[in-house]
């Protein structure tokens, strides 16, 4: 073969790879920004109740806003804890703000079907006190309408 020309069979394992790699990338995208969108349609402000272990059910009010050219969602709650999520790259982001002062993040790592429920895995954690200091490690909404959502494992920081 000559300088500058190509072989078909050199071309082939290349176009193979390329179209999984492209296949498999699309298919993790739409989950976390189906996700996201859900999350930004929680604009406004909600109440409800919050029931920690061992606490007896409390009110708790959220204010959901999204900020930053539609690029995040902030959610403030009425104990004083603050979330914010946002997309990153393909994964779907949150850091939370804790009242103990200390901030984990947390990297969505499962999707409930249509996106009825996210999940989310602790990543890292800035201004931790100590290793043993409370912190999330986890968190989980689930959307069962578009008026009522369920944090089914809210843990304390």
């Amino acid at each position: 073969m000559d300088e500058g020309e190509s072989n078909d069979e050199d071309t082939v394992p290349l176009l193979g790879s390329i179209v999984v790699c492209t296949t498999v990338c699309l298919l993790a995208q739409p989950s976390a920004t189906s996700a996201f969108d859900k999350l930004k349609a929680l604009s406004g402000d909600w109440e409800g109740t919050v029931a920690w272990t061992g606490k007896e059910s409390t009110k708790i009010n959220a204010h959901y806003q999204v900020t930053g050219s539609e690029s995040a969602v902030v959610e403030d709650l009425s104990n004083g804890m603050t979330s914010a999520y946002h997309l990153d790259g393909g994964d779907l982001r949150m850091t939370h703000f804790c009242a103990a002062q200390n901030q984990p993040r947390l990297r969505a790592t499962a999707f409930g079907p249509d996106n009825s429920s996210i999940r989310f895995s602790f990543v890292d954690i800035t201004n931790l006190r100590s290793p043993v200091a409370g912190h999330v490690e986890r968190f989980e909404i689930r959307f069962l309408a578009v008026n009522h959502i369920r944090v089914p494992v809210p843990l304390p920081c």
